[in-house]
Order: C-alpha cells, then sequence, then structure tokens
C-alpha cells in the first residue's frame, strides 16, 4: 500500500564521446561532478548503471546551465503567493540523455531570515510513490511554527515526481471508472473471489501498459533520484538539502546511494526497509503485520475514550462494533456506495496519522448511534470530483508502475494466495486488500528491475534519521536498516508513538534536532530516543 498517502484502487542519440564530453562539462559547471556512482550490484548491471551516471550528468550540466523559469503559479495548481512556478527538463531515458524528455513541475518560496541566513534550498519529497510535493512551500504561507526556523534559512522547494501530477502524468485507468464503489470484499470468501480479483488486477496491468507504455519501464526510484539531481543543478545548488518522508526516505536513500558526494544535509523520516530483500513484495507483507498493531492501539485509545464515543470500554468490544459494521456494509452497502472496501480505505487513515484517530472515532461513534449518512459522506467517492478523481487514480498509477518496476515481484500465484492467506489469519484489518492493490506487479507488461544496494558512498555526509517505534505504514525495523547502511547517520526514535511522519508534528526533543542539523549540519553523538509527541485528545 502506499507509503504516504490513503488510495482508493480497483482492485537515442548521443555519440559516447558526445557522453563523456558532457560529463566533463557537468564537473565544471556543479562541483561537485554531476556523475552518479556506479553501484557494484553483483549483477552484472554496471554497463548500464554507468550508461545511466553519464546521462545523468549531462542532464544535470544542461539543467545548470538552463536554470529554472520561474513565474507566478497557474491558478488551477492552488498555490498561494508568492509560491513561483517552473519546469525542470530530464531525459525520459537516463541511458538516452539526448532522447524523449519530459518536464518536470517545480515550485519555491524563497527562505524568510536575510540574504546572509539563506543556506540554499531544501528539496522535499513526501513519499507514495505517486505523491506531490507542490505543497511543500505552503509550510511557509501557512506559517508552519515546526518549520519557522528552518524556512528562515532555506527556500522550500516541492516537486511533482515523474509521472505525477503536473510532471508527464501517468494513468492505468478511466478516473472515474478507478473511483466507482462499492468495490468487491477485500477479504475473499470463495476461489471464485480470488479469481475475479486476479482478473481485476491482470487488467489493471494491462491498463497501465495501454495508457502510459512509453513511460511504465522508466517509473524507478533510481530515475526519480536522477531526477532529484537534475533538478539540484537547476536550482544552481552545488549540492542538496533534503527531506524525504515515507517513500521519499527511500528516494533519499537511493540518491545518496548513486549521489553521495552531493549530499550536504539529508533528513529521512519514517523509513522504508531499504533492504532489497524488502523492495517491494515483503515490505508491504511486513506493512500488514504493523498496521494490525497500529490499528489495535486506536481501539485501545477509543476504549479509553469510551464516555465520549461509546464504542466500548475494552478492545475487543471496538472490535466487535468494527466486525459488525464491516458484515453490515458486506452484506448490504451503506447508501448503496460503503462496502468493506471503501469502510477499509476509510478507517485506515487512523492507524496511518494520530491526527485522524478522533475524527474517525466520531464518524464511527456517530454510525453506532444511528447516524449512517456521516460515514457515507466520509467513506463514498465523490464522482463529481472530477479532478480529485484524476489525482487519486494517477497518484495509484505512479504507485503501482514504480512499485512494479523498482523490483521483482512473484509471478506465481500460490506464493500470493499462501503468504496471505497465512498473514490474514493473525492480521485481518489489511492484509487482503494490500494484497489485491500490489498484484499486478504479478502480471506486470515491462521488465522489472533489480533494486540498488543502498550504501556509503565516497563523501556522504551524516544523514538524520526520524521514526517513531510502531508506525504501520514503514515499520520500525526499516530505519535501524538504513541507519546500518549508512555509516555515520544518526536515529531518532519517537518511542511509544506510531504517527506516519513525525517531523511535522510538534515534539520538541524531535523538532529542535532536526532544526540544528539543518541550520548547522550537527548531529548528536549518539542516538536519541525522544517521549511521545502528545496523545489525541478526544
Amino acid at each position: 500500500m502506499s507509503t504516504s498517502s490513503i488510495r482508493r484502487r480497483t482492485t537515442a542519440f548521443g555519440t559516447a564521446g558526445a557522453l563523456v564530453t558532457a560529463t566533463l562539462i557537468a564537473g565544471a559547471v556543479s562541483a561537485p561532478a554531476a556523475s552518479a556512482t556506479t553501484p557494484a550490484d553483483g549483477h552484472g548491471h554496471a554497463r548500464g548503471w554507468d550508461r545511466e551516471a553519464r546521462g545523468a550528468a549531462v542532464a544535470a550540466a544542461r539543467a545548470a546551465r538552463a536554470g529554472i523559469d520561474w513565474a507566478d503559479c497557474a491558478a488551477d495548481w492552488n498555490l498561494p503567493k508568492p509560491i513561483q512556478c517552473g519546469y525542470v527538463t530530464v531525459p525520459l531515458d537516463y541511458a538516452e540523455p539526448y532522447g524523449k524528455q519530459i518536464k518536470l513541475a517545480v515550485d519555491r518560496i524563497g527562505n524568510t531570515g536575510s540574504v546572509g541566513e539563506r543556506q540554499g534550498a531544501l528539496v522535499y519529497n513526501p513519499g507514495g510513490p505517486g505523491a506531490s510535493g507542490l505543497r511543500f512551500p505552503a509550510r511557509v504561507t501557512n506559517k508552519s511554527a515546526v518549520w519557522a526556523k528552518t524556512a528562515k534559512a532555506y527556500d522550500f522547494v516541492g516537486f511533482d515526481p515523474r509521472g505525477v501530477g503536473h510532471s508527464a502524468p501517468i494513468s492505468c485507468a478511466d478516473p472515474q471508472e478507478f473511483v466507482k464503489a462499492p468495490k468487491a470484499d477485500p477479504v475473499p470468501g470463495s476461489e471464485a473471489d480470488k479469481r475475479a480479483q486476479r482478473a481485476l488486477a491482470r487488467e489493471y496491468a494491462e491498463g497501465c501498459l495501454e495508457r502510459s507504455g512509453e513511460m511504465l519501464p522508466h517509473m524507478t526510484t533510481p530515475n526519480t533520484a536522477r531526477d532529484l539531481d537534475v533538478i539540484r543543478a537547476a536550482l544552481g545548488e552545488k549540492k542538496l538539502n533534503y527531506l524525504g518522508v515515507s517513500y521519499g526516505t527511500y528516494l533519499g536513500a537511493v540518491y545518496g546511494t548513486l549521489f553521495p558526494g552531493h549530499v550536504r544535509r539529508m533528513v529521512v523520516d519514517s523509513v522504508v526497509n531499504p533492504s532489497r530483500d524488502k523492495i517491494w513484495y515483503q515490505a508491504n507483507l511486513d506493512q500488514d503485520v504493523a498496521f494490525e498493531g497500529r490499528w489495535k492501539d486506536w481501539q485501545d485509545w477509543v476504549a479509553a475514550n469510551d464516555a465520549a464515543y461509546h464504542l466500548g470500554d475494552t478492545r475487543a468490544e471496538v472490535q466487535d462494533q468494527w466486525l459488525k459494521l464491516r458484515a453490515t456494509a458486506a452484506k448490504e452497502p451503506l447508501g448503496g456506495v460503503v462496502g468493506p472496501a471503501e469502510l477499509i480505505s476509510f478507517f485506515q487513515s487512523a492507524p496511518y496519522y494520530d491526527s485522524a484517530w478522533a475524527s474517525t472515532a466520531e464518524i464511527f461513534s456517530k454510525y453506532v448511534a444511528g447516524d449512517t449518512q456521516a460515514l457515507v459522506d466520509a467513506a463514498a467517492p465523490d464522482l463529481s470530483d472530477t479532478a480529485g478523481n484524476a489525482s487519486a487514480e494517477n497518484g495509484n498509477a505512479v504507485y503501482t508502475a514504480v512499485e512494479c518496476t523498482d523490483a521483482k515481484w512473484p509471478t506465481d500465484w500460490k506464493t500470493w494466495d499462501r503468504d496471505n492467506t497465512r498473514l490474514h489469519r493473525d492480521h485481518p484489518f489489511m492484509t487482503w486488500a494490500n494484497a489485491w492493490m500490489n498484484l499486478p506487479c504479478a502480471t506486470w507488461p515491462v521488465k522489472q528491475q533489480t533494486p540498488l544496494n543502498v550504501k556509503t558512498g565516497k563523501g556522504l555526509p551524516p544523514v538524520l534519521i526520524v521514526q517513531s517505534e510502531r508506525d504501520a505504514a514503514t515499520p520500525y525495523e526499516g530505519a535501524v536498516e538504513l541507519h546500518r547502511r549508512f555509516e555515520d547517520s544518526r536515529l531518532i526514535t519517537e518511542r511509544d508513538a506510531g504517527s506516519h511522519g513525525v517531523t511535522g508534528l510538534v515534539n520538541p526533543c524531535v523538532n529542535d534536532r532536526v532544526d540544528t542539523y539543518l541550520l548547522t549540519g550537527k548531529v548528536d553523538a549518539r542516538d536519541v530516543t525522544c517521549a511521545p509527541h502528545a496523545t489525541p485528545k478526544p
């Protein structure tokens, strides 16, 4: 499932000599030299990596010369002034840097401090894969207190990654059909149910090829990392300052491996496990276990606040209310449109984010008290919101394209069936819904890659890793694994907490260290454990 936001879904022109020359030009234009390291991946891919590294250097040199033509943002981008927007041109295929080009949408707001305080641009990715980062500069216009100190020193820069939003967007299905409800119950009651879901997954994969076939082979995390380096060069930055959340941490890990000498400061928050053994099939199975744990945390909180919600004063009683609701919706969808699939899409916001605990419990409470409409309004699609539906379909298409193309997935249905049947027994909240979301990867119509071996390279500075212990979308072990792979990194653990995305929450123990690192480059002498942020109030 998406590691940043909640999705609903059915379920070459240059010669070698020119490349070498361009690489040398890149070194002169943008020190340190804009060439990626060649990963020793043990799979005979060095030649391909070399070509793409040279292509990235060509593109970065070109972008450094061109810069970005900043202008007021288009009205329908809904970004307030003084945020400015522009485009950066990158190759579709870095092995063919003089071939087809695509444009990536970027935006920025200048630092709020003096010229002397400015330390450059801070580039942000919120995750997904498939999420837009264009709202990042709005943290300044919205006067976010958490980011006020950092905003004095940095321009805040967001971007739509390749395939997303305004950056050569891809699609796998008609958006209005994509959001229609009710969908089939994700938990199969028979082999026929499984066959129907498998057919939907295959159809979705075929739709991706039909609607976005030219882009699919190039929708990978390494290519997005190369795009990130081209954006760095276009901004006129010698080195990158980066904040990545959720999938954005894996993007940061891959960037740090490919371009270790180009990193100035890097904060990664809520970490995808970068192990090749986890990307991406096993990572999604791990999510199922973690979601069950965080679902129980929310139920405990609801039970502790029974005076407000009247859903039961024990976890078991709250779970019984959930199972009763689910069974009712399975028998007859609420309002004709909210079945078990739509319920899971709505309720999974609580295990994702503490900020959704109270609102989710309140709507659940209203339903139990007899107000069905509040839940229907919250969980049903809005077919009149064509722009929102197109965005949701696009985000899901990118999520699928990146995860399916990044790595090899099992193609044998028996493997999927065995693993998800086993997991569902003890972790039923999310397991089958997540399985169907990812099943298009089993019949993916383009070549699947071998994930990069994430590791420390020459010049990589200390990276700051921030993680809550009970995160559902990116389990804690991922932060430990990246910490092990990135030498001199520091890990800040938020104890007894599980909200996905820690750096945006109010917790001075975390906030002050993030500020100090971004403003001075200093990290603690050892890893730090912070008390949890404030528990949500009913």
